[in-house]
This record gives structure tokens, C-alpha cells and sequence, in this order.
């Protein structure tokens, strides 16, 4: 079998259906009964796992975060974070929520404290962001609690992934890795789908999937053909509410789309080119045989002036057989406008 994880019953990988990554993340902004509008919307659009993240900010950042903003918003990534963190008991609330809807709940930690916050709520795998990848130290903490971990690679190369695998490897994790840019939002030409092959190629014993910030759900169509066993976007029940992340999300018709959209890929690649036992129906009528185009006496030649190839296929001698016939004697008189049979063909 190919490389999987599994989170609770669910496999995930290149044998299984694509797993989809609803992140509500901090669109909530803190929020609580938005929070539990955005997990009800993604299970009524069939979404299996929907994930938060989990910021504990005085363990998470210095002081000096606070003259930090980031490109797509107008706020520190300070104030952003406390703004949109949740307590311990709205994180537990909101975990059970999920699972009452048979979804699995996933979050990212940005810390120590985060992590073992997340593990004492008893999470059943964890989800790293691409700002963490190459934080060695906490990607190492998380992993010695033994569960599966997806991990996302914006903002890093195979040379550094490769750390970050050595680590999973180590402490023998299952372990995913999503192809990614940390962009917001990610330019068509920048998505860099590329990347999925790479991967593969770097660490055969990873699944492989897309962490995806472009507009819509194209590329992550594309994802799933390349390869892509996970998908990851971000989901808000409103694109009109405000948020960071709002302007990138895709919402519950997106979602819907996304999920039936990956399944039906899933389904569609690969095979061969083979004649399948369920087409024997349209060859009846589709295929075209050996017809008499005139009447054609016994003795005579069969030459192009009396015989072609027309519809349907349930003849004995079919079109791809036409020039061997072409010079040979009919056994007896055929009349115009009949399937020509292997016993009117003088041996």
C-alpha cells in the first residue's frame, strides 16, 4: 500500500478520497457563536474536518510583535492573534461541536503552550502552519506526542522540509506534507503546483497534498489530479463578514463544490486506454461494419463501388477489417443495404 496517515477511522493518501481542510482558522475573530455558525455550514456542505488555530500570544510572541503587520491586513499580528484567541473551555466547546456533527477537529498551534494545549483536549493529530515548518524546536515537541501530523511548506525549500522530516522520522510520525505559497491571496502564477511532484519525488514515504490560498477551487482541482491527497482552504460561512483571512476563503457553495469536485477527479484519473466491457452497448450502434452499397451478384468482387462501412456495430465484420475484404468473391447474391456476413465470402 501507498503511504498513508490516518486520523481516527479516516485514511488519507493516494488510496483513499481526498481528505478536505475546511480552516476556519481565526475568521471567527473571536467570535464564538461564528465559530459554531462556520462548523454547522462546512458539515451541512459535507465537509469532513474543519481547523482552527490555537494561539496562546504570551507564549507565542515578544512584545515587539506588536509593530508587526502583515501585507493583507491593517492590524499587528499581536493584536490580530489576541483578538481572535479563544479560552480553554470555548476550545473544548467548540472541539465537541464538531465531532457531534461525525467531523474531525483540527487546529494549529503557534507554540509550546498551544500544543500542549491542544494535546491535553486530546486531538487526534495536529496540523503545523508554514511559518512553523522550520521551527525545529516546536515541530520536535509536538512530535514526541506520537500522533499524526500535516504540515504545510510555504515559505520553504526541500532542503529545509527535509529537516523537518528527519524530525517526523525520528520520532517514526506519520506525516503529510502540503505544497503551499504564503501568499494572500497566492497569484495563479505563483501557486506553483509544480511542487506536488517535487515532494513526492523528495520523501516517497509522505502523503502529499495542497495548502491552497489562491481564489476559488481551480487549483486545487488540478492538485488532486498531480497527485494531491489533502486539501486545505481557508472557509468562511460569509465573505461579506470581516476578517483577515475572509478576502481568501472560499464559503459553503465553494466547499460543496470543492469536496464533490475532488471526489469525482479522484475517481476519474488514471486507467488505461482499454476497451471496457460497459462500452460493448455503444458499440452496438456507435462501431460501423461492412455493408453492400448495391446488389452484388454471387462470384462478383467486392470492390469500393459496392461496399462501405455504416452503422451499427453489431455486424460480424467490422469497419477496421473493410480493406481485407476489398477484392474477394461474394459465395451468393446480396442484396443492397445489408451487413455483409463472413459466409457471403467465398474462402
Amino acid at each position: 500500500m501507498k503511504p498513508y496517515i490516518q486520523i481516527g477511522k479516516r485514511k488519507i493518501g493516494s488510496d483513499f478520497p481526498p481528505f478536505v481542510i475546511a480552516e476556519i482558522g481565526i475568521n471567527h475573530e473571536g467570535n464564538f457563536q461564528k465559530a459554531k455558525k462556520m462548523i454547522k455550514d462546512a458539515a451541512l456542505a459535507g465537509a469532513e474536518c474543519v481547523k482552527f488555530q490555537s494561539h496562546i500570544v504570551s507564549d507565542e510572541m515578544v512584545p515587539i510583535a506588536k509593530k508587526i503587520i502583515p501585507g493583507h491586513t491593517n492590524k499587528s499580528i499581536w493584536d490580530i492573534m489576541e483578538r481572535c484567541s479563544f479560552t480553554e473551555k470555548e476550545d473544548r466547546d467548540l472541539k465537541k461541536y464538531v465531532e457531534s456533527f461525525g467531523m474531525i477537529y483540527l487546529s494549529t498551534p503557534f507554540s509550546r503552550a498551544g500544543a500542549d494545549h491542544l494535546n491535553k483536549m486530546g486531538v487526534q493529530a495536529f496540523k503545523i502552519g508554514s511559518g512553523e515548518c522550520n521551527n525545529y524546536p516546536l515541530i520536535e515537541h509536538i512530535a514526541k506526542f506520537g500522533k499524526p501530523i500535516i504540515i504545510s511548506t510555504g515559505m520553504n525549500d526541500v532542503s529545509s522540509v527535509k529537516k523537518t522530516v528527519a524530525i517526523f522520522r525520528k520520532y517514526k510520525v506519520p506525516y503529510a506534507l502540503l505544497n503551499c505559497t504564503s501568499m494572500y491571496p497566492t497569484p495563479y502564477d505563483r501557486v506553483r503546483l509544480g511542487g506536488i511532484n517535487e515532494l513526492q519525488k523528495a520523501f516517497p514515504d509522505a502523503v502529499i497534498g495542497q495548502s491552497d490560498h489562491s481564489l476559488r477551487n481551480y487549483t486545487c482541482f488540478a492538485a488532486v489530479a498531480l497527485g494531491a491527497s489533502i486539501l486545505e482552504k481557508h472557509f468562511t460561512s460569509d465573505k461579506k463578514w470581516k476578517g483577515p483571512d475572509i478576502f481568501i476563503s472560499i464559503d459553503p457553495y465553494e466547499l460543496k463544490e470543492l469536496i464533490t469536485g475532488t471526489k469525482a477527479i479522484k475517481q476519474a484519473i488514471g486507467g488505461k486506454r482499454t476497451i471496457l466491457k460497459e462500452e460493448g452497448d455503444i458499440i452496438n450502434f456507435a462501431y460501423a461494419c461492412v455493408v453492400s452499397i448495391k446488389d452484388i451478384k454471387k462470384g462478383e468482387k467486392f470492390t469500393k463501388d459496392n461496399i462501405w462501412v455504416k452503422r451499427p456495430g453489431n455486424g460480424e465484420i467490422k469497419a477496421v477489417q473493410y480493406n481485407s475484404i476489398l477484392g474477394k468473391e461474394a459465395s451468393c447474391d446480396i442484396v443492397a443495404n445489408v451487413q455483409i456476413k463472413i459466409k457471403d465470402i467465398k474462402k
